[in-house]
């Protein structure tokens, strides 16, 4: 592998994209409750679609990654397939079973898995100070979830154990899925530009959708989805900051860093979204809150220390 910049582009392309998935993941959760989650996927791919396309034709002069080779197209769409496909599948449907405390708990052991696969797959490793910066992160981001109140059940009570089972493996799949997603990418991109990168992995999740929706038959409820043009605004906005410049700026980040450091990074977006609800829906910021976000900075500053 050749040795990681040392100028701090990718852990910072990685903390920008936490503050963009935080913001976008509030659209989301508005827009999902109008239409659900099943239709709100293939909209947010469509729509980071058209933005992506937008910026290729002024940047690139072209809408479509055509100038990518064979090994990029295949390594970046398996990698689309991995992250948006089956971790955002697995991740949802976890939030149904779990509740999105338990389920963020859980994605937050992306960073290990991605840290572990980028060794096995890349051969990468990660400096005593990076471990420990990791650690520091993922503490605080625990401590965080697990202080916060438990939310309630969609039916009003605890979950049975064999959907508690379920929720759990659900829920580590998504993990894995955007941990094997982001090691995918790196993988397949090389220095190839992570916009256009960005594209091939969203044309893969795009495929990987409506292939799901002829199997279950579920055309005519997305179209009544597309009726919704609330939904619709609110999906925009988060298709803007998530899939397209959250996603794209992750791959500069894994493109320019350790993927473990850069997973490390972005996973604490839902320590982010916490003062976002502050703001906008009102609720009370609690003293494990501010102690989790505390231990996880000290860990993410450790993380810009070289990987």
């Amino acid at each position: 592998m050749p040795a990681v910049p040392s100028d701090h582009l990718g852990e910072l392309a990685a903390l920008t994209t936490a503050v963009f998935w935080a913001v976008s993941s509030l659209a989301f959760t508005r827009a999902g409750r109008r239409i659900g989650a099943l239709a709100l996927n293939l909209i947010r791919l469509m729509m980071a679609l058209g933005f992506s396309m937008l910026l290729a034709l002024v940047l690139r002069g072209t809408p479509l990654p055509l100038d990518a080779s064979a090994a990029q197209w295949g390594w970046l769409s398996l990698s689309g397939l991995v992250g948006f496909v089956f971790g955002d599948l697995c991740l949802f449907q976890a939030f149904v079973l779990l509740g999105p405390r338990l389920a963020l708990l859980l994605m937050a052991t992306a960073p290990p898995m991605t840290a572990l696969l980028g060794w096995c797959i890349l051969g990468e490793t990660l400096s005593l100070t990076a471990i420990a910066g990791m650690s520091l992160t993922l503490a605080g981001i625990a401590w965080v979830l697990l202080a916060r109140p438990a939310e309630a059940t969609p039916i009003g009570q605890e979950p049975r154990p064999s959907a508690l089972r379920r929720g759990i493996w659900l829920g580590l799949g998504g993990a894995l899925g955007q941990a094997g997603g982001l090691v995918l990418s790196k993988l397949g991109m090389g220095d190839y530009d992570a916009f256009a990168a960005t594209q091939l992995r969203i044309l893969a999740g795009l495929a990987g959708f409506a292939a799901i929706y002829t199997v279950i038959g579920f055309w005519p409820r997305f179209r009544a989805a597309c009726r919704d043009r609330v939904a619709l605004r609110q999906a925009a906005f988060g298709a803007l900051l998530g899939p397209f410049l959250g996603v794209s700026l992750s791959l500069i980040a894994v493109q320019r860093t350790n993927t473990g450091v850069a997973a490390s990074i972005m996973a604490t977006t839902p320590l982010l979204v916490i003062p976002l609800s502050a703001w906008i829906d009102h609720e009370k910021i609690r003293w494990p809150d501010l102690a989790g976000a505390v231990l996880a900075i000290v860990g993410v500053a450790l993380l810009f220390q070289g990987p």
